[in-house]
């Protein structure tokens, strides 16, 4: 039978805050008043109290957790120590983590897997920049459950004022954090009141001590087991009749029968196993190590990620990230290095540095580089593609580590909060837009109409192309002066480098945009035939042409017209996984839910359409010359 200790629930938390707020002597009292020290561990902290203790004529419990002789020397702390321990209720892993500035970096190491983090606050002098700090990066890093343990409640004589003047201020801090409502203790880990027992001088607080709300604390309730993720991190084939994928499940829950498929290749098959060294399971959840057979040959490699079909990753090569810097060398934009991620190791470039944030205020400031321990948030450029979450929905698959070419250190940790865009690129300050001379009630004079872009949107096949071509001739029978740019006119120039991701489809979209902008800024109609299936997106490309100059036209022929007029078999490509995330099949089409005009080709004859987007262009006055004064 399997030690009682493997049946419990494991949480793992950590101790953050100021220098001197007492980390690690609360965690040294944890663990010596729930007798989780053993007696002869016990007997040379007597010992070494005498020589190297700061605690008066008492053991000094800190330095059962800074076990550096540098750290005694100190008397702070300066590597992450762990300390592993067990009660009746649940397993916990301990991480007692660095006050001093200068090792930020260190605390961030630690909270990246922790589920609660513990804040000490001293009494005496309540928030300090390094409690700011470092509650900014535990709500960076995800840490939903918070205790913030107002410490040294002795040296100011146990007041309840004091904890409330406290309380107030951290509220008044972490409104714009990502936290749960923090459970507000005072204590004193040098006496143990409120540590694992109450103690007898803080009888008007009412709330458990420290130990009880840790073995209660319900730190699952946030666990997603809807979305599978399960990045492969080696490809099993201990024999010629066993082929595996080894892995830990990021997220979700997975069982033999279950379909999933393979990213980014898109091929799909059905689980028939989940392997462990222990046998075989009926089902793995979030953080079980497991090997996966699956019922069909397919090809998966380090790096891949097996998901649920309809439920994948982002991609992009273009990640919008907060980053905290850990290097003494400056991150500079421009820069090159290695990311490492569950996607596996890539090239990496900081595209661009979008602002610096001061602990302080949480507010944001301009800044050319990031220095040891400044969090920033910054756009990172891969050489290939990466699969991911937004760190918020998978703190598994939405997290990086930069690392330096050469010295093979790590730089920085990544949270990702989606997908980088150009949308979002601010043009160089330098730069001044240059003014024509020609007016445009000018050329609304010369060319009889007023400018605007036509995007016709909808699915593969739906005929935008042959609507776009039939309108561009409509429009010069009638004398006026358009540009069409046909989605794959454009794929074959302008957007050569682009794939068919959301993404690229997205930065395709905003190209098309960008040069419809010019073209109406010469008094000319555009056209753009595109799939464009991401309404956020659309809604950018309106806001960007401008709304008075945008119409948009939604081909809504339906799904079963387009497959049967696909010449090149591609709707089935994408059925069969060839074509991974294609709009209306592998991925989403979000139908526009206020289109300037709706038409079907597979009800009304292109002659139709043509005639209801003219009288939509004639009844907005753009097929008129200038305005009457």
């Amino acid at each position: 039978m399997a030690p009682q200790s493997h049946q419990k629930d494991l949480l793992r938390f950590l101790t953050c805050g100021s220098t001197d707020d007492g980390k690690s002597t609360l965690i040294g009292r944890l663990l010596a008043d729930s007798k989780m020290i053993y007696e002869d561990v016990l007997a040379s902290l007597e010992a070494d109290s005498e020589t190297q203790g700061s605690a008066g004529s008492r053991v000094d419990l800190a330095l059962l957790m800074d076990g550096l002789r540098a750290e005694r020397e100190q008397g702070i702390t300066i590597d992450v120590a762990y300390r592993c321990f067990s009660t009746a209720r649940r397993t916990f892993i301990i991480a007692d983590t660095p006050g001093h500035e200068q090792y930020t970096r260190n605390m961030a190491t630690g909270a990246s897997t922790c589920q609660l983090a513990v804040i000490l606050i001293d009494a005496r002098h309540g928030m300090l920049p390094q409690t700011k700090r470092h509650s900014y990066v535990a709500s960076l890093l995800g840490i939903q459950h918070v205790v913030v343990a107002v410490n040294k409640m002795d040296l100011v004589d146990w007041s309840a004022d004091r904890l409330a003047a406290i309380c107030e201020d951290f509220r008044a801090f972490s409104k714009t954090l990502e936290f749960g409502e923090p459970y507000f203790l005072p204590t004193s880990a040098l006496l143990g009141d409120n540590v694992v027992d109450a103690g007898d001088n803080l009888g008007w607080f009412d709330g458990p001590p420290l130990l009880e709300y840790l073995e209660t604390v319900d730190v699952d309730a946030g666990v997603d087991l809807e979305h599978f993720r399960m990045p492969v991190q080696m490809v099993s084939r201990p024999n010629p009749d066993f082929r595996g994928f080894s892995g830990t499940v990021a997220s979700g829950a997975i069982r033999p029968g279950d379909e999933v498929v393979a990213v980014p290749s898109g091929l799909g098959s059905t689980v028939e196993r989940l392997v462990t060294f222990d046998g075989d399971l009926d089902v793995a959840g979030p953080g079980r190590a497991v090997t996966v057979t699956l019922a069909d040959e397919i090809d998966i490699s380090r790096g891949d990620m097996l998901v649920r079909r309809g439920d994948e990753p982002l991609r992009a090569h273009e990640l919008d990230a907060m980053v905290v810097w850990m290097a003494e060398a400056e991150m500079e934009p421009g820069s090159s290095y290695l990311l490492q991620s569950a996607n596996g190791i890539s090239n990496c470039t900081i595209r661009s540095l979008r602002h610096r944030v001061d602990i302080n205020t949480l507010g944001h400031e301009q800044a050319l580089a990031l220095g040891l321990n400044d969090i920033g948030r910054c756009v990172v450029a891969s050489d290939r593609e990466l699969l991911f979450d937004s760190y918020s929905n998978n703190r598994t698959t939405g997290s990086f580590v930069l690392v330096d070419r050469l010295s093979n250190a790590t730089v920085a940790a990544g949270m990702i909060i989606g997908a980088a865009s150009a949308w979002d690129h601010t043009p160089d300050a330098a730069l001044v837009r240059q003014i024509s001379e020609i007016s445009d009630a000018e050329r609304a004079i010369r060319f009889g109409q007023q400018p605007c872009t036509i995007l016709l949107t909808g699915l593969t096949a739906a005929g935008k192309s042959t609507l776009a071509t039939a309108l561009e001739r409509e429009l010069f029978d009638r004398g006026r002066v358009s540009i069409r740019l046909d989605g794959e006119n454009v794929r074959m120039g302008i957007s050569r480098d682009l794939g068919f991701s959301a993404q690229e489809r997205s930065e395709n979209l905003r190209r098309v945009s960008e040069v419809a902008r010019l073209v109406n800024g010469q008094g000319l109609i555009a056209i753009a035939a595109l799939v464009a299936p991401n309404s956020e997106v659309r809604q950018r490309a309106r806001d960007l042409v401008g709304v008075g100059r945008y119409v948009e036209v939604f081909v809504d022929t339906p799904i079963e017209v387009c497959r049967e007029r696909d010449p090149h078999g591609i709707y089935a490509m994408a059925d069969s996984g060839e074509i991974p995330q294609f709009p209306g099949v592998s991925a989403p089409y979000d139908r526009p839910a206020e289109a300037d005009l709706r038409v079907d080709t597979s009800t009304q004859s292109v002659a139709e359409c043509v005639a209801a987007i003219v009288s939509v262009l004639t009844d907005r006055g753009f097929l008129r010359g200038p305005s009457a004064p």
